[in-house]
Order: structure tokens, then C-alpha cells, then sequence
């Protein structure tokens, strides 16, 4: 294994969940805090794993299909309307 995506990706379940705490937490289970270093080193492993073994909608950072919001709201133009129109 050649690089960190390949070997991350051979991470087990149980790997995976203790990853996941120490993210979740800011520290392993022993009490020790993570650096930024290690946080950012179990995020890249976490998604390894999940991009292998979890479906899209387990994948951290899930957010599923999106749609804005202020499609849908109707603003009504104050500025360039009749006197009847206005807010005021």
C-alpha cells in the first residue's frame, strides 16, 4: 500500500467508530485531545472508510438534495411599485 487513501481505507468498523468519537469528542479515549493534525488525519481516514463501505447518506457531511429556499419566497419589490404595493 502505497498511499494514505489506501491504507485508510482498510480501516475496520471498529477503527472507524473510535475515529468517529475522537472526532465528535476533540479527544481519544484514553482522555488525550486531538491535535489539528490528528483531527485532520481521522476525518481523511473516516471518509476513506465510508466512501468503501457506508452508502452516500452515511457519508459525513451528508446533506442530501438541496433546494433554496428563497426560490419559493415571493419579495415584493418596494422600490420600483405602485403607491397601493408599498410596505409603508
Amino acid at each position: 500500500m502505497s498511499n494514505f487513501a489506501e491504507i485508510a481505507s482498510t480501516i475496520n468498523a471498529e477503527v472507524y467508530e473510535s475515529f468517529k468519537l475522537a472526532v465528535e469528542i476533540g479527544k481519544w479515549p484514553d482522555g488525550r485531545k486531538l491535535t489539528a493534525e490528528q483531527k485532520e488525519l481521522c476525518l481523511q481516514a473516516m471518509i476513506a472508510y465510508e466512501l468503501k463501505h457506508l452508502p452516500e447518506d452515511q457519508h459525513t457531511g451528508y446533506m442530501g438534495k438541496q433546494a433554496c429556499a428563497s426560490k419559493s419566497i415571493e419579495v415584493p419589490n418596494i422600490l420600483f411599485s405602485s403607491k397601493s404595493d408599498t410596505l409603508h
